[in-house]
């Protein structure tokens, strides 16, 4: 039986696929879509519920309409905010890029930064990000798309077409964008649809696993898991993070670098 956390949360964004697009379900439709007995689409249903994401009532549950960018902050803002601390962690982050590297890289707007600072090596990056077809790279810089649903205002790919591709690939490298890590709740994202993908990356991935997330987001723990904190081996950030927390991280047996912010050009 399935029953990693892994596969609980690929079901239950199924479900949240499932109620957006038709508004409401039963329990006894959705539990013979998803091959799974009722109770525990009760159980995943009462966990949805929990988080607000959908509203329950006798027999079944309701979508709860809201805002996308409630579920997604506006791109702008991530893509502006803290800018010259991502800056720095992206420029890190190239520097720890080989020549001949394929290198999974996730949708986050740190992470998308890292395009710039690849200079004279010849580079697979292999993404969900379907803003990565704008930045500028270098003539040596592949660029590889996963393919799959448009997912927001972010314009990341998700979904079985992401997945199976990326489940076709051997990555020597991953770079990841997180909302939050920490020792305790581990790689965790504030957006559902794109945890499966995130943990594809880290399955597919031979080499290092290297999270980027600036100090806003050290310490931090958001609903939806993408994996243990043993699951990667190193941790770029800036010098804005606590240090009681980056030395919890160590002890974890985590690479931890900081990095000063760049100037503003």
């Amino acid at each position: 039986m399935k029953n990693n956390r892994g596969a609980i949360q690929k079901r239950q964004m199924q479900l949240l696929h499932y109620l957006k697009e038709n508004g409401s379900g039963d329990v006894a439709q959705m539990s013979e879509l998803l091959g799974v007995s009722p109770i525990t689409i009760r159980r995943d249903l009462d966990e949805l519920a929990s988080r607000s994401l959908v509203t329950r009532y006798f027999g079944g549950a309701r979508y709860l309409q809201v805002e996308e960018d409630e579920d997604e902050p506006a791109y702008l803002e991530t893509t502006t905010r803290h800018l010259e601390q991502k800056r720095a962690i992206a420029q890190r982050a190239a520097q720890l890029l080989e020549d001949g590297d394929i290198v999974f890289i996730n949708s986050s707007s740190t992470a998308l930064l890292i395009y710039p600072y690849i200079q004279a090596k010849s580079i697979m990056i292999v993404t969900n990000n379907g803003r990565s077809l704008l930045a500028q790279r270098a003539s040596g810089v592949e660029l590889v798309l996963t393919g799959g649903e448009v997912y927001g205002n972010k314009q990341s790919l998700v979904g079985q077409f992401a997945l199976d591709t990326l489940a076709r690939i051997t990555a020597t490298k991953c770079i990841l964008g997180v909302s939050g890590i920490s020792v305790k709740g581990g790689i965790t994202s504030r957006i559902i649809q794109e945890t499966a993908i995130n943990q594809m990356m880290l399955n597919r991935c031979s080499g290092s696993k290297i999270v980027v997330a600036d100090s806003t987001k050290i310490g931090v723990e958001h609903n939806f898991f993408s994996g243990k904190i043993g699951d990667i081996n190193r941790l770029i950030t800036d010098t804005g993070a606590g240090a009681d927390i980056l030395e919890d991280i160590r002890s974890a047996g985590i690479i931890v670098d900081t990095v000063a912010p760049l100037s503003s050009i």
